[in-house]
């Protein structure tokens, strides 16, 4: 009895530890799927489009940039701040510069300040969607196209927010995507140095 009780006993030990590392693997993806869903935490929206200017109220929007200890980059907006009507789009830039002898991968995390802000910040293109890559001395101009969803002005927690600010920070990338676009290079360029194959 004694032999069937402690094979029993392990199994069940291996079935729990599966079970935990399986909830541990879908706690990162399932945590940034509740922080899209609401904000949670200053986490901004993705959208296709703008639905263009429907409210008459306006918003600052303001920029922070920052980079991780250790990263040769300087990086910034080219502007500081920008009023903007919810709904319309908007197009703003960062300027990056790599100061390093080699090139560099970077990342950018993001969010917005007040966290009740996130729900409604939709980026429609962002620099922070993909790795960027900047050669030694290199200085790129890196695009955010944006709108503040109109329905903040419906959301009593929301809607006498006077000022939102969209902060970056920029960390180097341990390994750089092997399919990863330099910046400026459309995906699937072809670089004009590479010989075509032989047929």
């Amino acid at each position: 009895m004694s032999g069937k009780h402690n094979t029993r006993t392990v199994l069940a030990l291996v079935v729990l530890v599966a079970a935990m590392s399986g909830l541990t693997a879908a706690s990162v993806p399932l945590y940034k799927v509740f922080c899209r869903a609401t904000g949670f935490g200053g986490t901004t929206q993705t959208a296709e489009s703008a639905p263009g200017a429907v409210s008459s109220k306006w918003v600052w929007v303001r920029f922070n940039a920052d980079v991780a200890p250790g990263l040769p980059w300087d990086f910034e907006p080219e502007q500081h701040e920008v009023r903007v009507h919810p709904g319309e789009q908007t197009l703003v830039a960062f300027r990056a510069t790599n100061h390093a002898d080699h090139a560099i991968t970077g990342n950018a995390v993001y969010n917005v300040t007040p966290d009740a802000a996130g729900l409604y910040f939709d980026k429609i293109q962002c620099f922070c969607f993909s790795s960027q890559t900047l050669q030694p001395g290199e200085t790129a101009e890196l695009p955010v196209t944006f709108f503040v969803d109109p329905a903040m002005m419906a959301d009593r927690n929301a809607r006498d927010i006077p000022a939102i600010t969209l902060s970056y920070t920029f960390f180097e990338a341990k390994a750089p995507r092997p399919a990863e676009a330099r910046v400026g290079q459309l995906p699937n360029a072809k670089n004009p140095t590479e010989k075509e194959s032989s047929r």
